[in-house]
């Protein structure tokens, strides 16, 4: 079960007067489809008289507005959930043939030019340096430019910074959910939207309405060390099918041959020539190759990997910066001869501006990050279990909240359990999604396996895969209720249809 807040300040906060301290969103037309507005929401839900916030929504009309069965809430779980649909509507625009869709940002999100979205000075350094670092230098580096991160989002932030948890979003769900006059809130996240729908499950067991969560990532076991061995697992069985997939694909670059050995041939070859004046090194080639194995971009994993294996690996060494897009640095910043380089005034100048949602995961789910001896003791481990890429995943895991100094709570405090008589929710877990939570811990889950990664149902819609398995399920339980039967599994219909 995700851990959120004690007990007795999740009760107290949970009670029905602390809805009434919300505003009626008032809808405006604001391009692209939409129509917005924000919602006025305490800073701190415990405390619903004090300081107060917004939060941004959009709505996408029903196609049908007299026949529109209601208001589903979505949140995608991208850094802009309004923003990521403006760029790709087809995400979701099938669900307005029943729904209207309400867009909900997480506080501290926003949509573009949005007051609401926090605009902190210094960008969360890339993940990549991280791995990149071979020393104790580059370590603490990284930790000094993510510490001064936390700072400059709190500065910007203000006494909203320490709200920005998925207890309060999920209070603020409520908040929503009340205004649009609904009994039970009707919900769809995907990734770390998937988050907030459990923490209004735990908080509000008897306000859940129909419901689908996809791809939350998995906290539930609190030994660091047994969930980087489990993620480092996942990486490396995707290495395994990324294989089995180009075997069967004719138009792979790499099919007649097999993609681990092709990989192993790179390593042996490392440093590997990468354009004048650049190579390629073995760390950064497992980098690399770990960005490149979620399943939407095989193909183009394929292809870096054949022009590689002909003695140009350009696009290989672009392919680890590209897959960590967010972390405000340009591909050349990480590059091997600045590996153990500081530069957070540096970092905040590049790319989009930086924003609080790296610091989410870490307000939710702050671990005892381990000091760099220790960790290199682990990452031993996980180079035995994983030894190809799957051992990338520890650095980046750590790489979170290496440096953000703890909150004064404990990490995992006791969680509010949601009751066994609970309502039935469907949960998707794709078998190429090495961060899928098990749903085990929670009550009345149905679990409908797919075989895509990520954020599937958002992606099939992206390549107008209508009728997909997956889609279907989702939308006959969404508006009819029907739930599939236990041990359905989709087909990978994203990955079947690469190169077909």
């Amino acid at each position: 079960m995700i851990i959120l807040a004690t007990a007795a300040l999740a009760v107290a906060a949970s009670a029905s007067p602390a809805v009434k301290g919300a505003a009626v969103p008032q809808w405006q037309d604001c391009g692209d489809g939409l129509q917005c507005a924000k919602l006025s929401v305490p800073v701190d839900w415990a405390r619903p008289h004090g300081p107060r916030t917004e939060i941004d929504l959009a709505r996408m009309p029903a196609q049908d507005p007299q026949h529109s069965r209601g208001f589903l809430v979505v949140n995608t779980g991208a850094a802009s959930t309004v923003q990521g649909v403006r760029a790709q509507p087809e995400g979701v625009s099938e669900l307005a043939r029943w729904f209207d869709v309400v867009l909900v940002e997480p506080r501290g999100i926003g949509d573009r030019g949005s007051a609401a979205a926090v605009q902190c000075a210094v960008a969360q350094p890339d993940p990549l340096r991280l791995v990149l670092a071979q020393g104790r230098a580059g370590w603490r580096a990284y930790a000094r430019d993510n510490a001064a991160y936390d700072r400059s989002c709190r500065a910007a932030a203000g006494p909203a910074y320490d709200g920005l948890t998925s207890w309060q979003v999920a209070h603020d769900l409520d908040a929503l959910r009340a205004e649009l006059g609904e009994p039970r809130l009707r919900y769809f996240g995907s990734s770390y939207g998937a988050v907030y729908g459990q923490a209004y499950m735990e908080l509000f067991p008897h306000r859940v309405g129909r419901m689908y969560l996809e791809g939350g990532p998995d906290h539930t076991e609190p030994d660091l060390a047994q969930r980087l061995t489990a993620q480092a697992r996942a990486a490396e069985g995707q290495l395994l099918s990324f294989r089995d997939w180009c075997r069967r694909h004719l138009g792979c670059p790499l099919a007649g041959a097999d993609a681990v050995e092709v990989y192993d041939a790179l390593t042996r070859r490392t440093p590997l020539h990468a354009g004048p004046g650049r190579t390629v090194s073995a760390r950064r080639l497992a980098a690399a190759v770990h960005a490149g194995l979620a399943p939407g971009r095989w193909p183009e994993l394929a292809r870096a990997m054949s022009e590689a294996r002909e003695g140009d690996a350009t696009k290989l060494a672009a392919m680890a910066s590209e897959g960590r897009k967010g972390g405000g640095v340009r591909e050349s910043d990480a590059s091997e001869d600045r590996e153990g380089e500081g530069g957070a005034a540096r970092l905040s100048a590049v790319g989009a501006p930086a924003t609080v949602a790296g610091a989410m995961l870490c307000h939710d789910f702050m671990p005892a990050v381990p000091a760099y001896r220790r960790f290199l003791a682990m990452e031993t481990r996980l180079r035995e279990v994983a030894p190809r890429v799957g051992w990338v995943s520890g650095r980046y895991e750590v790489a979170r909240c290496l440096g953000i100094p703890r909150k004064d709570a404990p990490s995992w405090p006791p969680h509010v359990p949601a009751p066994r008589h609970g309502p039935t929710v469907l949960v998707g877990i794709g078998r190429l999604d090495p961060g899928a939570r098990p749903v085990g811990d929670i009550p009345g889950a149905v679990v409908l396996a797919h075989g895509d990664g990520r954020d599937a149902y958002l992606l099939q819609g992206v390549s107008r895969l209508r009728a997909a398995c997956l889609r279907t399920h989702v939308h006959d339980y969404l508006v009819n209720g029907t739930l599939p039967q236990e041990g359905t599994d989709c087909p990978g219909e994203l990955t079947a249809g690469m190169y077909s």
